[in-house]
This record gives C-alpha cells, sequence and structure tokens, in this order.
C-alpha cells in the first residue's frame, strides 16, 4: 500500500544504503531494489518466518529474519552504522491476514493465535484466556479505543470461567450481543486490533525503533513510514515533529529547539483507485521525516 509514495519519500540514491524494516511480500524491498544501482544494499527486516519464502535472491540484498525492535544491533552485526534511509509499513501483511490459521482475521474460524513471530510465547489465547479482567479491560479501551471494555472484558471472563475460548468465532458467539449487526464488522475489527497489538508489543515496539532512527540516519536521511491506526500515527506524527511521544521539546537558552527531524511534504493518503483495488489501504497514512 502507497507502494510508489512510500518509496519516493525516501530519495533513494543508487549507491545508497537502506532498510525496509517491514518486508513481508517484499514488494517494498523490490521497489526499492529497482531504484538502486550496483553498489547501493538494502537491508529489510522480518521476524515472521513465512517472509522467508519471499526473499528475494539478489547481491545487494540481506533479509534479517528479527523483530525491527533490534534494527541498530543487526546492522551492527552486518558492519552498518548508517544509512540513507527506512522504510516501515506497520501492522499485519496481507499473508498474515488471509492466512487463516494465523487467527489474524475475522472472517476466518482460527485458534486464537495472533503472533507475528510464532516463536513467541504469548498468543491471543493467553491473553484472553488468562489476562485478568482489569487487564483484559484496558488493552479492549488502550489498543481498540472501545468505550464499552469493561463490559466486553467482564462478559469474556464469565464465559472463559465455565470452558476456554479457543477460537476467533468463540470469541465472536461470546461477544454477541455486544454485536449489532450494521457496526459488527467494525467492532469485531476493534477487539482483534486490540488483542494483536498486547500479543505483538507493537506499541512498544514501534517507540524502541522511532527512538533508534534519528541515530541511524546520515544527514538529510529520510523515514517513510505507513500506519493504519490512530494510535501509530499519533507516536509516528510526534516523533517526526519533536522527537517525543508526549510533551514538547526542551529549549535552549535562547529559546531554540533541537528536533532530529523536519516533516516532509503533508500527510499522505492512499488514492481513491487504490483503495477500491485494496479496502485495506483505506485507513493507511504515510509520513515522511528527514533527518535534521
Amino acid at each position: 500500500m502507497l507502494l510508489f509514495e512510500s518509496v519516493d519519500g525516501l530519495n533513494i540514491k543508487p549507491d545508497g544504503i537502506y532498510v525496509d524494516v517491514t518486508f513481508g511480500g517484499g514488494g517494498h524491498s523490490s521497489e526499492i531494489l529497482k531504484r538502486l544501482g550496483t553498489e547501493g544494499r538494502l537491508f529489510a527486516f522480518d521476524q515472521d518466518t513465512d517472509a522467508l519464502e519471499n526473499e528475494i535472491k539478489d547481491e545487494r540484498f540481506v533479509l534479517i529474519n528479527e523483530n525491527f525492535r533490534f534494527i541498530s544491533r543487526f546492522l551492527r552485526f552486518h558492519g552498518v552504522k548508517k544509512v540513507d534511509g527506512i522504510l516501515a509499513d506497520l501492522g499485519v501483511s496481507s499473508h498474515q491476514f488471509d492466512s487463516a490459521a494465523r487467527g489474524f482475521s475475522t472472517r476466518f474460524d482460527a485458534d486464537l493465535d495472533m503472533r507475528m513471530n510464532t516463536g513467541d510465547t504469548v498468543s491471543a489465547y493467553e491473553v484472553i484466556n488468562d489476562y485478568k479482567e482489569e487487564e483484559l479491560s484496558e488493552v479492549l479501551f488502550q489498543y481498540g479505543e472501545l468505550r464499552n471494555s469493561r463490559a466486553l472484558s467482564k462478559e469474556i471472563v464469565k464465559a472463559r470461567m465455565e470452558s476456554p475460548v479457543k477460537t476467533s468465532f468463540q470469541l465472536k458467539e461470546v461477544l454477541q450481543r455486544f454485536l449489532p449487526k450494521p457496526k459488527e464488522h467494525k467492532i469485531l475489527a476493534q477487539i482483534f486490533q486490540a488483542v494483536r497489538i498486547e500479543v505483538n508489543q507493537e506499541m512498544e515496539v514501534l517507540k524502541e525503533f522511532l527512538l533508534q532512527t534519528p541515530d541511524l540516519l546520515v544527514e538529510k536521511g529520510r523515514l517513510s513510514v505507513i500506519s493504519y491506526h490512530s494510535l501509530e500515527d499519533r507516536l509516528v506524527k510526534r516523533f517526526i515533529q519533536s522527537g517525543l511521544f508526549e510533551g514538547q521539546p526542551e529549549k535552549d537558552f535562547y529559546g531554540n529547539v533541537s528536533v532530529p527531524f523536519k516533516k516532509v511534504g503533508k500527510l499522505i493518503l492512499p488514492s481513491a483507485e487504490e483503495v477500491k483495488r485494496n479496502n485495506r489501504a483505506r485507513s493507511a497514512k504515510l509520513r515522511i521525516g528527514e533527518k535534521n
């Protein structure tokens, strides 16, 4: 999604070093490689072992099967201290959504999983069946922005006392009275989003990643980030504006503010044509920052 716009935002130099921290199906990486010369290099990250099947055979390319929260550590392992651009396409890949067994989609009945890294120990099953009522309510409120999170968590806890909630359709059945037909899909999507974010620690991962980018990028290096919900977008927007996630940057003795990035252009949204081709693109937002 926003393929060309996000890669354009990197302002690619043919001999530069670039990082795609969300490799997935390889679409963004393929486009970056098209714009690199023989001396250019591209490193990509993806913690999902399924993504390894899409690895691009190109001597300029390295795919690292790790979470991008460890970007600095693994780039240093490959002898890289500075890069010219970093691209992130956040959230769940199309493959993960379309793979019924992974449990990401509300469309399929599958085990409650939602792990982007299938080697992680905490899955959606643990969140739904083991979290205390207050913890579950907080997850649904913070990450799903569900105002009735307390009622939802109470209903889940009541149901699991009789029998564990094991599948996505079982969870849907437990919460059926909170899912009026006109809003059923939207509310379910919010519930699944909240649980998925908790399972994969997505907000913590995003913060850790963003905090590393100023030191990794060369002067005038670019950060190009696509987000899909307001929680992510808020963090990205604030970080590009101020280098912080909350509050205002400190001023020096003369009242000047030092921030790591300057905003490049305005917020970019997908075209009507792209949304028509792929309905998932409707919530995508692209922000670009340039290292000061």
